[in-house]
């Protein structure tokens, strides 16, 4: 390459910020910003702290088949292979006595439609479609209404 092209396609990166960002930031994230903020891909950054979880709250359903929020903290609750905490108090054995909601019918259910005696492995990891609803602002904006006639 002649010179003039190189300088040309040096002067070219600079104006569109990809070799700025490169110069300000050596092999770092290239000047990315993403949910994990401006940190370098290198570094922890400190926890932030842990969200509240309200109290006797009302959490409703925004959109058909959501799986329903966790109204209380989940803390230290374990949801492994050998052991599932929520089933504790939410199966249908334990659900009453409780004082808690019994998991749906569909968690009976395999993929083949055939009904189980205990909780199908597709859906005995709760947390996979459970979450609690803490207090926290939004990681990304959300513009989501609900159909009205569902409300």
């Amino acid at each position: 390459m002649n010179k003039r092209l190189i300088t040309f396609l040096s002067v070219c990166l600079l104006l569109s910020g990809t070799a700025s960002a490169e110069l300000n930031n050596p092999g770092g994230n290239g000047g990315v910003q993403s949910l994990r903020g401006a940190t370098e891909l290198d570094q922890t950054r400190p926890a932030e702290a842990l969200k509240k979880y309200p109290r006797e709250q009302v959490l409703t359903s925004e959109y058909v088949y959501q799986p329903p929020l966790v109204p209380h903290n989940i803390r230290g609750y374990e949801v492994s292979l050998n052991a599932n905490k929520c089933l504790s108090c939410h199966s249908w054995k334990n659900a009453k006595e409780m004082g808690a909601t019994k998991i749906s019918v569909t968690h009976y259910v395999n993929r083949e439609d055939a009904v189980l005696a205990d909780v199908s492995p597709r859906r005995y990891f709760c947390l996979q479609c459970h979450v609690p609803q803490a207090n926290a602002k939004p990681l990304v904006e959300n513009v989501f209404r609900p159909v009205e006639s569902l409300r």
